[in-house]
């Protein structure tokens, strides 16, 4: 796959501090690639020089083949969009934050109103271009944020955490959105995102970024699902067991992580292991129900947290 965009050996410094750290690599055209990452590891920073807002301090940028200069930085940056966390609308309609760009590029009345409906059909803000964009919703206006880049069509979109912090509804409208257009227009997509199930969900290949530095790249399978130490330490995985394999005449293996709690895995592995259950795996259920699931165990629970879009429970 011919990449869009490539960073070799990327360092970028705010003094004595570095936000990214030789940071090397490639995005392929038409692809949706994730950036992973704790806040602060370097996650917009890379957005950023990915759009040309930002220079590196040292390293090599390139879009299309073409390496980025100071004497072609303007045009490229034609070429890419940005859509911010924090939401940044003008105080006046939809209609005129939506048409801002395309305006400054010259467009007719004509395709500014055609392209601003088909942004707005596309994030489910059909007659919306007469609101005034203050007084939207939360998650109404970054689907307006959204629209505005979708609007100018570029070859590059870039999302810095789109759905942080917004309602259920405007998250998945923006979500089905994304795949959307990549899919329609074959718009190559970098997301920026802490939220590992949305990454998994949404795109194919993706890095994980710790403390300015790409630890891990590869296809959103083997970053999501498998236990590595690096997605630990970010994730904070809290649903992990360590004990003893032993393989079962079945094809699996049984685990047992003591206290007479036992797990069966569908693996073929003995000695010492360590394994996590992912959160979206388990069900719970307050009367026992038929499944065929292999690990069915009753307990009490003890304590619920409210994580905003998600309800942690402690079950004992």
């Amino acid at each position: 796959m011919k990449p869009l965009i490539e960073l070799k050996d990327v360092t970028k410094s705010y003094g004595d501090i570095t936000a990214l750290d030789h940071v090397s690599l490639r995005v392929g055209q038409g692809e949706i690639f994730t950036i992973a990452g704790p806040n602060g590891s370097g996650k917009t920073t890379m957005l950023r020089i990915m759009a040309s807002i930002d220079t590196p301090t040292k390293g090599e940028v390139y879009f299309n083949g073409v390496k980025v200069t100071d004497n072609n930085r303007s045009q490229i940056r034609t070429k890419c969009t940005m859509v911010f966390q924090k939401t940044t609308l003008f105080n006046t309609t939809v209609y005129k934050n939506i048409a801002y760009g395309l305006k400054l590029r010259r467009f007719t009345k004509n395709e500014i109103d055609e392209r601003v409906k088909d942004a707005l059909d596309l994030v489910k803000l059909n007659g919306y271009e007469k609101r005034l964009a203050k007084n939207l919703s939360g998650g109404e206006q970054q689907r307006v944020s959204l629209a505005r880049a979708l609007a100018l069509n570029t070859k590059l979109l870039l999302l810095d955490e789109p759905t942080a912090n917004l309602d259920p509804k405007s998250a998945s409208i923006i979500e089905e959105t994304i795949s959307r257009v990549n899919r329609e227009f074959n718009t190559t997509i970098v997301m920026a995102t802490h939220n590992l199930f949305q990454a998994e969900n949404i795109t194919k290949r993706a890095a994980l970024l710790l403390e300015g530095k790409i630890v891990q790249v590869g296809t959103a399978q083997e970053i999501f699902r498998a236990p590595s130490k690096h997605l630990a330490s970010f994730a904070r995985l809290e649903n992990v067991f360590s004990g003893t394999s032993r393989i079962l005449k079945e094809g699996t293996s049984l685990i047992d992580v003591g206290n007479g709690l036992e797990i069966e895995a569908a693996l073929r592995k003995s000695g010492n292991v360590t394994v996590f259950v992912r959160p979206e795996d388990i069900i719970i259920s307050k009367k026992p129900i038929s499944s065929s699931a292999r690990n069915v165990f009753k307990g009490k629970i003890v304590e619920i947290s409210d994580l905003e879009s998600v309800v942690k429970l402690k079950v004992d």
